[in-house]
């Protein structure tokens, strides 16, 4: 008989872990978990957090034993499952993120450009640290990362170690979340061919029941991406990544951007207040209905589908963050790329992508150099290869803009990086 799991949350003061637990008790009956253990260093963060975590699981009748360590070993010993969801520096240094390269004409955005370089420097180092940790004291459990960029922290933890792996967005399934709002279908129904990377990847051969969509089917699936003109979709002949509204509306999305009277950093900021409020009420059992505002939605869906996916060894089709290994012909094998792949006890393997978006070629190249460049100045703490990543990024790869830019970020960010300032 199989071990009952231990469920870790690295990043348990989140304020989307009650998401996971929810998931958890739904799948129950498939997933004897025996522990949940939460993690985070911010102690009184965790306490509020933990104390509704067990009101809420008792609330959904989900009996599972409820844990709490601010102890990284502890945290870890023995866990089959690590699921990490952590933001070093805050909303605070994310504010910063967004505008400085705002203030010199940039997109300031927390995982897309210079500010997800940088939320990217301050992260790989601290989730090198959990994955070496992982290794020590659970060899053969797997780490879940919805860390954020997670296409880069991904590639540093396959290319500096050997943990086991998997890199997660709910990027993956939303086509098939826009099929089911615009069409009134189960998810179930919708499959597509889906390539990129994190944030920036297309999803091309879009079928219901096996039979491809009509032309008024795509454009009803596509208006449902608010975030990239439909014009442009049908351009493409592709859905589109919202977050290619950066890449395809860039002086359009920067004069937003900077014109607003806030930024996303900030606002959560704000949002964030009123969702601990409630989940520090001692009364309280429910999810806060502020929470729907903070965005993420598929989330949990998709980590605890991996998690069955492994433990009861059924075959999945997922969007995972994996090395290449071939998949995508034109990229090196040791990149990481955002592709549909096999899930199962045994391996998470990419599938082979047939035909990229000839348009989407030069675009995913560019920004896999960059994310590459960008993981070896993380770990290294070179400036030189930081100076690189930028110029080869398609948002910035102004000399003259990186000359100034660059330090003003590093400054701003010095008490996170000491690869890049080793005395302080």
């Amino acid at each position: 008989m199989k071990d009952a799991i231990k469920f870790t949350v690295v990043g348990a003061g989140s304020s989307y872990t009650p998401e996971l637990i929810e998931e958890l008790a739904i799948r129950r009956d498939q997933l004897p978990v025996r522990e949940v253990m939460l993690y985070d260093i911010d102690e009184s963060r965790l306490e509020i957090m933990t104390g509704f975590i067990k009101r809420f699981s008792a609330a959904l009748g989900f009996d599972v034993k409820i844990s709490m360590t601010t102890d990284l070993k502890r945290a870890l010993d023995g866990a089959q499952f690590v699921d990490t969801q952590i933001r070093v520096g805050g909303n605070a240094a994310r504010v910063r993120d967004e505008k400085i390269p705002l203030s010199m004409g940039l997109v300031g955005q927390e995982t897309t450009g210079p500010g997800g370089m940088m939320k990217a420097f301050r992260t790989i180092p601290v989730m090198l640290n959990v994955a070496k940790v992982m290794k020590e004291v659970s060899p053969e459990g797997w780490l879940i990362n919805y860390t954020n960029p997670t296409g880069l922290i991904t590639e540093a933890i396959t290319r500096y170690t050997d943990t086991k792996i998997a890199g997660f967005c709910s990027g993956g399934i939303f086509p098939k979340m826009w099929a089911k709002r615009a069409m009134g279908i189960d998810y179930s129904r919708v499959q597509y061919d889906y390539v990129g990377l994190n944030h920036l990847n297309f999803s091309t051969n879009i079928t219901i029941d096996g039979r491809p969509v009509t032309e008024e089917e795509f454009c009803a699936i596509a208006k449902q991406n608010y975030e990239v003109d439909l014009e442009l979709i049908k351009l493409l002949g592709a859905l589109p990544s919202p977050y290619l509204q950066y890449y395809y509306h860039t002086g359009r999305k920067v004069e937003a951007l900077r014109s607003a009277s806030q930024t996303r950093g900030e606002y959560v900021l704000e949002l964030e207040k009123e969702i601990y409020a409630a989940y520090a009420d001692p009364t309280n059992e429910k999810k806060p209905a502020a929470l729907e505002k903070r965005g993420g939605g598929g989330y949990s869906e998709v980590a605890i589908g991996f998690v069955n996916a492994v433990y009861n060894n059924i075959d999945t089709s997922m969007v995972v963050n994996v090395p290449n290994k071939g998949a995508v012909d034109f990229l090196p094998d040791d990149a990481v790329v955002e592709v549909g792949c096999l899930v199962n006890a045994h391996a998470v393997a990419p599938l082979h992508v047939a035909k990229v978006p000839v348009m989407a070629r030069g675009l995913i190249a560019a920004v896999k150099n960059y994310e590459q460049l960008a993981v070896e100045a993380a770990v290294e703490g070179d400036y030189r290869k930081a100076m690189l990543a930028l110029l080869a990024h398609p948002l910035v790869h102004d000399y003259d803009v990186i000359n100034e830019l660059l330090p003003r970020l590093l400054e701003a960010n010095r008490e996170y990086l000491p690869q890049f300032y080793p005395k302080g």
